[in-house]
C-alpha cells in the first residue's frame, strides 16, 4: 500500500521510519536519548536509597517516558503502510514491550499480587532493545560473523578438547585432596583459567599443578584473540564489496563513479538521467 509522501501520514512516515532523511535522523537522535534516560530511570529506581528519596520524581519521569513511547508507538502504527506487518514485526513487539509493563500494573489487582507487579515493571528494561533499530551498519557485522561461523566452530571444538585434556591432567596431578574432586570439576577449573576469569574458588596446591596453571593462563591470552582475529579478517573482506556497491557506472563512458556524484568526472555525463 503506497503512501502519499505529501500528506500528514506520509510526512510522519518519512520522519519516523526515514533513518536516512534529515527529519528521520533528528527524530532518531531524540528517541535515542529518551530511551537511554528511560533505562537509566529504571536502573536508578532499583536502588533502595535513591527510590526512597526520589520516588515522586522517578515516577513522574516514568509516566512521561511511557506517554512519549505510547504516542510514538501509535504514530508508527498510523504512518506505516502495513500497520499489521509492523505490529507483529520484531521492532513492533519491542516497541510494545517498552510501554506495556507500565499499563499492566494498573490492570492487575493489588494485595498479594504486588510482588508480581514489581517483577512486571522490570520488563521496562526491554526499552534498551529499541536501540537495535539505530544500528544501520549491523549488516557488515552480521555478514562477517556468518562467514566466520565455520572457523569459529572448529576453534571452539579445539578449545573443548583442550580443556578436557587439561582438566584430566589436573585431576591426576592435584587429586581430590586439593579440591579437584572429579574430572568435570577439573574441566570447570580449566575453563575458568583459560578464559582468564580466575574466580579463585579452586586453585592448584602442588608445584606441578601451579606450573601447568601458569602455562594455561598464558595460553588463555592467545586463545581469546583468535575469534576476534577471525571476525576482523572477514569484516575487512566485506569492505571492498561495500565500497563497490557505493559506486555507479557512467552510461556514457563506463567509468565507475560514487553514487553521491551527479556528473561523471571523465566525460561530464549526468549520472542520474
Amino acid at each position: 500500500m503506497a503512501i502519499d509522501r505529501k500528506s500528514l501520514r506520509g510526512k510522519l512516515f518519512i520522519t519516523i521510519f526515514g533513518a536516512h532523511t534529515r527529519p528521520g535522523r533528528q527524530f532518531d537522535l531524540i528517541l535515542l536519548w529518551l530511551i537511554l534516560l528511560s533505562v537509566l530511570t529504571v536502573c536508578l529506581e532499583s536502588v533502595p536509597s535513591i527510590r526512597s528519596q526520589y520516588h515522586n520524581i522517578l515516577h513522574a519521569l516514568e509516566v512521561f517516558f511511557t506517554i512519549v513511547f505510547t504516542i510514538e508507538y501509535f504514530l508508527r502504527l498510523y504512518s506505516h503502510p502495513s500497520p499489521l506487518k509492523y505490529l507483529f514485526s520484531f521492532f513492533g513487539i519491542i516497541d510494545l514491550l517498552a510501554i506495556i509493563p507500565f499499563y499492566l500494573t494498573f490492570l492487575l489487582p493489588a494485595g498479594h499480587f504486588l510482588v508480581t507487579i514489581r517483577i512486571l515493571r522490570l520488563l521496562r528494561v526491554f526499552r534498551i532493545l529499541k536501540l537495535t533499530s539505530f544500528v544501520h551498519h549491523a549488516h557488515v557485522l552480521k555478514t562477517a560473523i556468518a562467514a566466520s561461523l565455520q572457523k569459529i566452530a572448529v576453534f571452539m571444538l579445539t578449545i573443548v578438547a583442550l580443556v578436557l585434556i587439561i582438566g584430566t591432567i589436573m585431576y591426576v596431578v592435584e587429586g581430590e585432596q586439593h579440591g579437584f574432586t572429579s574430572i568435570p570439576q577439573s574441566i570447570y577449573w580449566a575453563i575458568v583459567t583459560i578464559t582468564t576469569v580466575g574466580y579463585g574458588d579452586l586453585t592448584p596446591k602442588t608445584a606441578v599443578g601451579q606450573v601447568i596453571s601458569s602455562i594455561v593462563m598464558i595460553m588463555g591470552y592467545a586463545i581469546i584473540a583468535v575469534p576476534t582475529g577471525i571476525v576482523t579478517v572477514e569484516m575487512s573482506r566485506t569492505q571492498p564489496e561495500k565500497k563497490k556497491s557505493e559506486n555507479t557506472e557512467c552510461l556514457s563512458c563506463g567509468k565507475s563513479m560514487p553514487v553521491s556524484a551527479n556528473y561523471c568526472s571523465h566525460c561530464g555525463h549526468h549520472l542520474h538521467e
